[in-house]
């Protein structure tokens, strides 16, 4: 969905917006209205407000205890590092261990998990014969495979049963 919703965003300038519109000329409710626009974008001494963690108190629990061990780290890293820089340590550290968590997760599955003759599901990893051209060592390929029975044994031969 839109970010509006289904309601065809509207420009807030206006037609004068444009610096070519405005010299087409402009009435004097025009130059009326832009006066109070641009001072309008003017910001107040006390803008931008800071409003103090109030997301912390309002999340899901579930998230506030796995965030909570970087929070603690990276709260205790503002007076060295700053508050800015913290914030994106702390961003950066967390999707890193995200990804590293997911890359040791597939590695375990294909050690351990993959499919062999013992179940009767999970990715099956086949390895192609190497590419071996005229000149190379070993060029005639010949495989390890001689018999009818070495071929789709997935690991049988090798069972310990």
């Amino acid at each position: 969905m839109a970010q509006t919703a289904g309601v065809k965003p509207m420009a807030i300038a206006g037609r004068v917006a444009s610096e070519r519109e405005r010299c087409l000329g402009m009435t004097d409710a025009e130059r009326a209205w832009r006066k109070q626009w641009l001072k309008d974008q003017i910001l107040a001494p006390n803008e931008p407000v800071h409003v103090e963690e109030y997301w912390k108190e309002r999340t899901n629990p579930i998230r506030r205890f796995y965030r909570k061990p970087l929070d603690k780290l990276f709260t205790s890293l503002i007076p060295m590092l700053g508050e800015e820089r913290a914030v994106n340590y702390r961003y950066i550290t967390g999707k890193l261990g995200l990804i590293a968590i997911g890359v040791l997760s597939v590695h375990y599955y294909f050690k351990y998990q993959g499919n062999d003759w013992t179940k009767k599901g999970g990715w099956r990893v086949m390895r192609t014969k190497p590419t071996v051209l005229p000149g190379q060592p070993g060029f005639p390929f010949k495989s390890e495979r001689s018999k009818p029975s070495d071929y789709a044994d997935r690991n049988f031969k090798n069972s310990v049963i």
